[in-house]
């Protein structure tokens, strides 16, 4: 087991090579059916309530048809005020059951939706750190955010329109027959229109709205990227160039947004096309009947209204295509996270046979080999062991892989070649981008040990020297940081991190300049807090100021990927090489 503390910014300048998975047709249904376990009874009520309410709707056109029949052969204004009451009466019915399945309805889509938010959440806090990375972040935020408010958004539009409007095609159908066979067969002429229409829009339509999400999860990841990269965007003038970037990947949005468009438009016009052959229908049948003394012409009148109420339904059920199809792309976004394995080894790792528990080592590494591209190495033949009780400082120069090295022992990335046994856990990694979280600093300190007391966690800012930070807080352990709570200073921030690992208390921490933000002030009592928290426990610390590799029982020199000398620190500086000359660098007064 591996667990990684930390929070990785994006270069602004990488694209995602590699994407989440996406959930066919057939997962995105196994796990709507999943969701829907404990909730077919209410499932089955809203049917029920919804067939209800549509056949309530048949009655008002069939008492409108009466009234004209009575008034055409003067039957009597009883007959006429009784055909108006079932018309009031039909239609309060019909709303009534209507309201209640909204509700019904709401409260079943809701728990559904949260269902699979929460089975999203949890996977994707599972996923392995290297998956997500190639992914782009934006990939992860725009389906935990964009997809998810599409589906919220196109769900309870596309539910009661699928059960209603099914039913209601059914009843009308049966209730022309009724009138006269005749005006159900005139019907049949619209039928090859909506069916040529559908096949053609489900054919073209599911390409352009999978290409739409991807392209705004392209964007999602250009401006995070981007936002959280800012300081090295203006540091470096790269302004313009990102820029570029994320109007590029905006256009890309437009672009297929407007396909989408065009799309929706040549559907919709087959679908009034398909309603002027079914009025043009209805109304020679009914001229026929009514000339032939074959039918009334209140009889004509319910067949029309029929028609003019199943034309909505219809067009319901076919417009709520094109809703579900981007829901179906959204879901199959969502459902892909869910279905992600949340563990993978690269194809040509090479795993070890693990060592006996008892190891002196808590890592053990052989031939270890990573590349982020293939054909750009980024280590090469390390070969290293941590001790149980050994801190070893890793320095070099920038680029030369040393936090490579520790997201691989870690276990964020997979080695390429060679192999990682790792015979203590959890390993625990601290970068200098430590999050926090929006909530209480209690709730930023429990998140690794839900169970801690009051007393454990003043221990643990005692530990790491920081209990006068909560003491100068308003409402001390309960008051509000991150977000839009108070906001720590990096050095508050940074031994908040320490905080943490003391009370997960593992026995391998793994610092990757995690004390490197501070600044100058606070440099030694972060130094100190250091010390209090690795004591006991192996520890690897990516070094950002050589003075932690000073105090280090082994020092590891990192060079271009390749461990180029190794030792304690007065070994080191005799032997007048790499280790030596950046210490010199190092100390040399700074004017």
């Amino acid at each position: 087991m591996t667990a990684t503390l930390r929070s990785g910014v994006a270069d602004p300048a990488t694209v995602p090579g590699d994407r989440l998975p996406i959930a066919d047709r057939r997962q995105v249904t196994a796990e709507v059916l999943h969701a829907l376990r404990g909730r077919k009874k209410l499932l089955a009520l809203l049917i029920v309530i919804l067939i209800a309410a549509n056949a309530a709707g048949l009655v008002m056109p069939a008492a409108l048809g009466g009234i004209v029949d009575a008034i055409d052969g003067r039957l009597g204004a009883t007959r006429i005020w009784l055909l108006g009451l079932i018309m009031v009466g039909s239609g309060i019915v019909g709303a009534a059951l209507t309201g209640v399945g909204v509700v019904l309805s709401a409260r079943l889509i809701e728990s559904v939706l949260a269902t699979l938010r929460e089975r999203m959440v949890t996977r994707a806090l599972l996923l392995p750190q290297s998956v997500v990375e190639r992914a782009g972040t934006g990939d992860l935020i725009s389906r935990a955010s964009d997809d998810v408010a599409r589906v919220a958004e196109a769900v309870p539009r596309v539910t009661p329109a699928l059960t209603g409007a099914l039913f209601t095609i059914v009843l009308t159908f049966v209730g022309m027959a009724v009138l006269d066979l005749r005006y159900a067969l005139a019907l049949l002429v619209i039928i090859p229109v909506h069916v040529l229409a559908v096949r053609w829009y489900l054919r073209a339509a599911p390409p352009v709205y999978a290409a739409e999400r991807a392209a705004m999860a392209d964007r999602a990841h250009q401006v995070l990227a981007g936002l959280r990269g800012l300081d090295t965007v203006l540091a470096y003038r790269m302004s313009e160039r990102h820029g570029g970037r994320i109007a590029a990947a905006s256009w890309q949005v437009v672009g297929w947004a407007m396909k989408a468009r065009v799309l929706q438009n040549r559907f919709f016009g087959r679908l009034n096309f398909a309603e002027f052959l079914g009025m043009t229908g209805i109304l020679l049948v009914g001229f026929w009947l009514i000339n032939n003394d074959l039918g009334t012409i209140g009889a004509a009148t319910t067949a029309m209204l029929f028609f003019l109420r199943l034309f909505d339904p219809i067009n319901q059920l076919l417009i709520v295509v094109d809703d579900l199809q981007s829901a179906l792309a959204s879901l199959g976004r969502i459902v892909g996270v869910i279905q992600a394995p949340t563990a993978a080894a690269e194809p040509d790792a090479r795993i070890a046979e693990p060592e006996p528990r008892d190891s002196s080592a808590a890592v053990r590494i052989r031939e270890l080999g990573f590349a982020y591209h293939q054909d750009h190495p980024v280590l090469a033949g390390i070969e290293l062991e941590l001790g149980r009780s050994e801190r070893v400082a890793l320095v070099g120069s920038s680029g030369a892989g040393k936090s490579t090295l520790a997201a691989l022992i870690a276990g964020v990335h997979q080695p390429g070649t060679g192999s990682i046994d790792r015979h203590a856990d959890p390993i625990v990694l601290i970068t200098q981008e430590v999050h926090v979280f929006a909530g209480t600093l209690r709730d930023n300190l429990t998140l690794v040990d839900s169970g801690a007391t009051d007393e454990q966690l003043w221990a643990a800012l005692r530990t790491v020297g920081a209990e006068e930070l909560v003491t100068r807080l308003p409402d001390g352990l309960d008051t509000e940081v991150g977000g839009h709570g108070r906001a720590l200073t990096a050095a508050e921030v940074q031994h908040l991190g320490l905080a943490r690992l003391v009370l997960l208390d593992p026995p391998v921490a793994i610092l990757d300049e995690a004390t490197a933000e501070a600044g100058s002030t606070s440099a030694g009592l972060l130094d100190r807090a250091t010390e209090q928290a690795i004591a006991g426990r192996a520890a690897l610390i990516v070094a950002h100021r050589l003075s932690q590799a000073a105090t280090a029982d082994r020092v590891i020199v990192l060079e271009h990927g390749r461990i180029v000398e190794q030792g304690s620190h007065d070994q080191l500086l005799a032997a007048a090489g790499r280790y030596a000359e950046l210490w010199q660098a190092w100390s040399q007064p700074r004017t």
